[in-house]
Formats: C-alpha cells, structure tokens, sequence
C-alpha cells in the first residue's frame, strides 16, 4: 500500500460547511454596513444640495434658488452651473434617488426651496437604503423610514408631517 497524502472527503466536507457558516454571518452584516453608507452619502448630499442652493441664491438666482416647482429638478440646475458634482446633478447617487424644487419669491413671501431623497430599493436583500431624507430651506435634515411616497407637505415648501429632524 502507497503513502497517500491528502485530505479526506469528512475533512474537506468540514471546511466547506464552516466557510458556510461564516459567509451566513459576514454576508447579512456586509449588506447592513453598505445600506448604512449609502444613508451616510445621501445625507451627506442633502447637506451639499443646502449649501449650494444657498450659494445659487447669491450669484446666479438674485435671491431665487434654483428650480421650478415639478418642473425643473433643481440637482440638474446647480450641476449645469458646476455648483454640485456630476453625479449628485444626474438625481442617482449611491443608492439613493435626489429631487429638488423652489418657489421664486413674490412681493409677499421670501423664495424657498426642498429636496428630497429615497432609495431606490427599501426593502429586501437588495435594499440600498431605508430612509428617505428631505432638507428645506432652514436646513434641517429630515427623515422618515421609506414608503416611496414624496417627502414635502401641503404646499411646495413644507416637509411632510411624518418626517422628523435627523438626529445626528
């Protein structure tokens, strides 16, 4: 009989099954962690929409933030004018889908302006975030779990009364 060397068929059959049971603990922990970042980066964007819709106001609109009400995505106006980055300006960024309007002001009210995101899957394995953030014109950062529905209220404006102030 010859000297074999090797693993046994129990041994490798072993090996399999624990490689098994740590990629069924990595895997839903790798998910949870790349859903938290695109949380992060959308809320990050939500800021820099802020930011830039203010600096909008003060060189090119003369006092007006830039887009139309339903009509003109504000993200693609303050990307045309390099206010934002390219990617923020197409309205998809990691994971996550940017809408953005205002309201010019009138004689009788000041110009304001709002901005939602949402994920673009909220539920499932694939799911790439799940909440939806929305900034208005004072600059707070609101946030409600998603249900794919708009994040402003009653007039163009206002946030929707299920959002609540981001804490953190």
């Amino acid at each position: 009989m010859k000297n074999q060397k090797g693993f046994s068929l129990i041994e490798l059959l072993i090996v399999v099954v624990i490689i098994g049971i740590i990629a069924a603990i990595a895997i839903p922990n790798l998910l949870a962690s790349r859903r938290s970042a695109n949380e992060g980066s959308a809320i990050s964007s939500m800021r820099a929409y802020h930011a830039a819709q203010a600096t909008y106001a003060s060189t090119y609109g003369d006092g007006n933030f830039a887009g139309i009400p339903f009509v003109i995505n504000s993200f693609t106006v303050l990307g045309s004018v390099n206010i934002i980055d390219s990617s923020l300006a197409t309205g998809n960024k990691s994971g996550y889908t940017f809408a953005g309007h205002s309201v010019a002001r009138t004689a009788t009210s000041p110009a304001c302006h709002l901005a939602q995101s949402f994920p673009l899957t909220s539920t499932g394995v694939a799911a790439t975030g799940t909440r939806d953030f929305t900034v208005a014109t004072a600059g707070v950062v609101n946030t409600r779990v998603s249900n794919g529905t708009a994040g402003w209220g009653p007039a163009p404006c206002d946030i929707a009364a299920d959002m609540s102030p981001l804490n953190n």
